[in-house]
């Protein structure tokens, strides 16, 4: 290459010739096209500024296009079209192309703006360049300002710009606009298509994202990996198996169940499914296994209650020396937590601080909550106070542990000195302070808590903060007022709300109320077991041993069983359920 950069003689053109050749037929055209490095490309850029062809448009801007290519930075390229004499519309269009792939994305905007300034308009390639980077960087009021210009320039029904602007409103949670600009488009590609789809997943609309897929397949359109790597995240729940089975088929007569990134989706999707045992099958056969497939699997036991599978295969995962992240740790911590195994969890812990994890938010507050629900509140406040930055979901996490482990006064100390901090709660951290202020027979201030919600959070109160106020109520013995709540409750009353009440009943012996109220539920077809037994228990307390069996026999009758507890006992560093035999127990006694 540099042997026949020193053989080349370029003679001079007039500036005349200059402004009327294209780019193809000057002499550095071929080598611009052969150029593999940044240092040919400098040293091509040194011969066309000594052979006076710098001011060239055409060349400027394969320049720059080149430059923006093969240049880890967008840096090299900005310096050739800041010292460029001339630029019209393409040279522009070829450095926001170079922003939008390579970044800062913030800059494009910027450029935009400066390309108006100086009278030069935008055409169909300028606009999707622009909303594209605009979706990155979520910038929603920029972005709503090109669309703006180009329905007034007549561009919007690009098909390009369309899509680019379907994925921007909905990466910024404008679904509605995303449909708008979507059903207006007159011819549909695989992109549009794409963006639609991933556009209704992400914004947890999964039965949409499922229904536009099964449109696209009508029209006649066929996926790609993209597609499919979009879609597969929107199957969820045992209903969507089927789909996703039809998927995993197209998949494998396109050779596409290769594709490591398709395959972490599907194991993603069966272990969301229900079938967990196909996902670990499809994990053992990947040939190679990337970081995000570990993670996929670990997080699919983890979320499908099996604690312990998902602790056995992170073991194995630091076996095969696989390197782990936050994201992995944050699956094992929550997979101790719903274990209650507190010696597995500390050797996470470990782990995270020995690789500087530990700092992580969002690993600190899995930690956090770990220690709390193995019951060890001071270690999990201890991580609180350590971390670097805490959020509502840091503050509500800690809340809640002080709450259900009968540290009530902490929890609502802890809420006051969150509002001071100028973070904003949200519902789950109220559910965890009117916990807090039942558990301490706060009445009005519990009252008062749960007013606040709507008046100066504009939090509507969801069955969750109900049933806390049913229970406050209930434990401070204000039975009539707690049935008087639940009948004006803005949400339909579900199993919690009637069990709280009836099991304020069973505490304060009102016998009475606990009948009307279960005569209410067995007389709607409410067939809880849980009520069942509570209203057997009270009938055995009371010495109404014929009205206890008969609700035993009526369980019996309708097949209702009350799952029994368990406990998780550690043994040989092995961890093992043991259930209740609670019956057997009491037969024993």
């Amino acid at each position: 290459m540099f042997r026949s950069l020193r053989l080349l003689t370029a003679p001079s053109f007039p500036p005349s010739l200059l402004l009327r050749t294209n780019c193809h037929s000057l002499p550095f055209n071929d080598f611009l096209n052969s150029c593999s490095s940044v240092s040919a490309l400098q040293c091509l850029h040194a011969r066309i500024l000594t052979q006076g062809l710098s001011h060239h448009l055409a060349l400027a801007t394969k320049l720059i296009s080149i430059a923006s290519a093969l240049s880890p930075t967008i840096d090299y390229a900005r310096k050739i079209f800041d010292t460029a004499p001339h630029r019209d519309s393409f040279m522009w269009n070829t450095l926001l192309r170079g922003y939008a792939d390579s970044g800062p994305c913030e800059e494009v905007p910027v450029l935009y703006k400066q390309m108006h300034r100086m009278g030069l308009s935008p055409d169909h390639f300028t606009f999707p360049f622009v909303v594209r980077s605009c979706a990155v960087i979520s910038a929603l009021r920029e972005g709503k300002e090109v669309h703006c210009n180009a329905i007034k320039t007549g561009f919007d029904s690009n098909a390009f710009l369309q899509s680019a602007l379907v994925t921007m409103y909905s990466q910024n949670g404008e679904i509605s606009d995303s449909e708008l600009v979507f059903s207006e488009m007159t011819s549909r590609n695989i992109v549009s298509w794409t963006a639609m789809i991933a556009g209704y997943a992400q914004n947890c609309l999964l039965g949409k994202a499922v229904r536009v897929f099964q449109r696209m397949l009508a029209s006649g359109t066929q996926p790609n990996d993209v597609t499919l790597a979009s879609v597969l995240p929107a199957l969820k729940g045992l209903e969507c198996l089927h789909s996703g089975e039809s998927i995993h088929g197209y998949m494998i007569k396109r050779g596409l169940d290769s594709h490591v990134s398709l395959m972490n989706a599907l194991i993603a999707m069966y272990g969301k499914c229900g079938s967990i045992k196909v996902a670990r099958f499809l994990f053992n056969r990947m040939p190679v296994r990337s970081l995000v497939s570990w993670n996929t699997m670990i997080a699919a036991y983890e979320q499908s209650g099996d604690g312990m599978q998902a602790v056995k295969l992170f073991r194995g995962m630091l076996t095969e020396k696989a390197t782990f992240n936050s994201v992995t740790l944050v699956s094992v911590i929550s997979a101790c937590s719903s274990l209650g195994a507190l010696e597995t969890g500390e050797w996470v812990h470990k782990l995270a601080k020995s690789r500087g994890l530990e700092s992580d938010v969002i690993v600190g507050n899995a930690l956090s909550n770990m220690y709390a629900k193995c019951g060890n509140v001071d270690s999990a406040r201890e991580i609180f106070e350590k971390l670097p930055w805490r959020g509502v979901v840091s503050w509500s996490a800690m809340i809640g542990a002080c709450a259900a482990h009968g540290h009530a006064e902490m929890a609502l100390e802890l809420f006051s000195k969150m509002q001071a901090e100028g973070v904003r709660p949200n519902a789950f951290t109220f559910t965890s302070v009117l916990a807090a202020c039942s558990h301490s027979g706060l009445v009005d201030e519990g009252m008062e808590h749960f007013e606040s919600m709507e008046k100066d959070y504009a939090i509507k109160p969801t069955v969750e903060h109900c049933a806390c106020m049913v229970d406050l109520l209930g434990r401070a013995g204000r039975l009539v007022d707690a049935y008087e709540f639940i009948k004006r409750m803005p949400v339909e009353p579900d199993a919690s709300v009637w069990g709280a009440l009836l099991g304020a009943c069973r505490i304060h012996g009102n016998l009475e109320l606990a009948e009307f109220v279960a005569e209410d539920l067995f007389r709607l077809g409410s067939h809880n077991a849980t009520f069942y037994v509570l209203m057997s228990n009270m009938y055995a307390e009371a010495g109404r041993w014929e009205d206890a069996a008969r609700l035993r026999n009526m369980m019996r009758e309708l097949e209702l069983k009350k799952i029994p507890g368990c406990s998780l006992v550690n043994t040989d560093k092995r961890s093992h359920n043991v259930p209740f035999m609670m019956d057997k127990l009491a037969c024993s006694i």
